[in-house]
C-alpha cells in the first residue's frame, strides 16, 4: 500500500508546514537525499514547551515527538508533491529537553520512529539517534531532523 493511501487509511490530516522563523529553509534537496530542518512539536498552532521528566510526562514526550512527526511528513510532502516519493527513511535525530539525569530519550523519540513504520512500512525503519539536551529553542520539548532517501 501507498504510503499516501496508509495515511488515509489511518485517519492522519497533515499540518501546515511549519515556516521557518529564521534563516533556514524546512528542508533541502541533493540528489536523491531530502534533509529535513528540525521541527518541534505543534499542536493548534503552538508550540508545545517544557522539559521532559519533570514538566512532560514520557507518554507525553512521545505523543509530541509523534506530532513532530507529522509536521516532518508535511515537509516531505511539500518538497516532493506525494509521500509517494519516499524511498525510506535513513536516519533521524531526534532531540529530547530534560533534565542532567534523564535516561528515556528513545522511549519518547519512538512516537516519531513508530509513526514513520506505521506510514511507511518496512521503509520507514530507519538508523537513529536520540539524544537529551539542556535546553531546545524557545524551550519545546522535542526537536528532530531527518534524512529520508527519494526514489529515483
Amino acid at each position: 500500500m501507498s504510503a499516501e493511501a496508509r495515511l488515509k487509511q489511518l485517519g492522519i490530516v497533515l499540518p501546515e508546514l511549519m515556516v521557518p522563523v529564521a534563516n533556514y529553509l524546512p528542508y533541502r534537496i541533493a540528489g536523491n537525499m531530502l534533509y529535513l530542518a528540525g521541527q518541534g512539536p505543534r499542536e493548534n498552532g503552538q508550540i508545545l514547551l517544557g522539559k521532559v521528566g519533570t514538566e512532560v510526562s514520557i507518554e507525553e514526550g512521545y505523543r509530541r515527538a509523534r506530532l513532530t512527526g507529522l509536521g516532518m511528513l508535511s515537509a516531505m510532502k511539500a518538497a516532493l508533491g506525494s509521500l509517494d516519493r519516499v524511498d525510506f527513511i535513513v536516519k533521524l535525530l531526534g532531540m529530547v529537553n530534560a533534565p542532567p539525569d534523564f535516561k528515556d530519550q528513545p522511549k519518547v523519540i519512538n512516537g516519531c520512529s513508530d509513526l514513520f513504520v506505521e506510514v511507511f512500512g518496512d521503509a520507514g525503519k530507519h538508523a537513529r539517534s536520540a539524544v537529551g539536551l539542556g535546553s531546545l529553542p524557545n524551550g519545546m520539548s522535542v526537536e528532530i531532523e531527518g534524512i529520508i532517501a527519494i526514489k529515483s
